[in-house]
């Protein structure tokens, strides 16, 4: 008998260990993407409102900087400069996504590579502060190379650097809902800006599906996920909602380095092109396939993509 309960008790614990999923939250553009929103006191606002959805949900998440956000005449603003402390003061990490955000795909190797070290300039010195580190590099509108050669300098100039490329599975177009929201909030429409709040969510939810079913497709498995957001006042308010949503889909929240540790981001990429995707697509495409597996990604409302406009 004894046996037989710890036979059912082993059983159901890797049942359960087996239905367990698990996301890494990143955000780029670090510290804030504004659109326009000049209100005071906004910029804070919006640091303090993703730090207090992550220390609910208890996300290690980590935050991809672009310095020249932060030096924007050259020199530290400090009040930028307080905002990356702020990630770091309640242990999150920061990560570089380049100086000036440029895209690998259109400007000189050179060009690139000199934008990277000049990235993580003050994110490097307060890391040591923190006692932190920072070793992630994430691909600004995640172009990785239009050919093979290309994406090998790059990625060897990174090793060399110390930097480890952060992929991302969940990619979605959540830039254009904060576009909206942030043009609806300077309309003052409120009613608007709670409807792009709520289709923002749901598209969300939707774009989760989509990847899911792209890793069982790809896998034969759900993967440790990478999804991708912003820092802005759109995610500021509703990434506590949506958390939750991730939640009630049966998601747990690791690290970058935990997450990278899924032997799926070890896969090969064999076939390169100037598309900003998913890796999960990016290998799909590499594997040979086709048609049904890119069918199914969630769709923006139109009404997102005119107000955005």
């Amino acid at each position: 008998m004894r046996m037989t309960v710890i036979f059912l008790a082993l059983a159901v614990s890797q049942i359960v260990f087996a239905q367990q999923k698990r996301m890494c939250v990143t955000v780029d553009d670090l510290p804030l993407v504004k659109y326009g929103i000049k209100t005071e006191g906004h910029e804070e606002a919006i640091t303090e409102g993703l730090l207090a959805a992550f220390k609910k949900h208890e996300v290690p998440a980590i935050g991809y900087v672009n310095e020249n956000k932060v030096r924007p005449n050259g020199q530290p603003d400090e009040r930028r400069v307080k905002l990356l402390e702020r990630w770091l003061e309640e242990g999150y990490e920061l990560g570089n996504h380049t100086y000036s955000h440029k895209n690998f795909n259109r400007v000189a190797f050179e060009e690139y590579t000199e934008d990277v070290i000049k990235g993580e300039k003050i994110i490097k010195e307060l890391a040591l502060k923190y006692e932190s580190k920072v070793e992630y590099f994430r691909h600004p509108y995640l172009r990785i190379g239009e050919r093979k050669s290309q994406a090998d300098s790059l990625n060897q100039f990174l090793a060399d650097n110390g930097y480890t490329p952060a992929p991302v599975t969940i990619d979605n177009e959540e830039y254009l809902f904060a576009k909206a929201y942030a043009v609806a909030y300077k309309n003052k429409d409120i009613e608007m800006m709670k409807r792009v709040g709520e289709a923002y969510l749901e598209y969300m939810e939707n774009q989760l599906l989509y990847f899911e079913k792209a890793s069982m497709d790809l896998l034969d498995r759900n993967m440790d996920h990478t999804l991708l957001i912003h820092a802005n006042y759109l995610n500021s308010v509703y990434l506590d909602a949506l958390l939750t949503i991730f939640e009630n889909h049966g998601y747990m929240f690791i690290s970058q380095s935990e997450v990278l540790k899924d032997p799926a981001y070890e896969r090969e990429i064999t076939k390169y092109s100037d598309w900003g995707i998913s890796w999960i697509q990016w290998w799909g495409i590499s594997q040979g396939l086709k048609g049904e597996f890119f069918e199914g990604e969630a769709q923006t409302p139109e009404f997102v993509k005119n107000l955005s406009n």
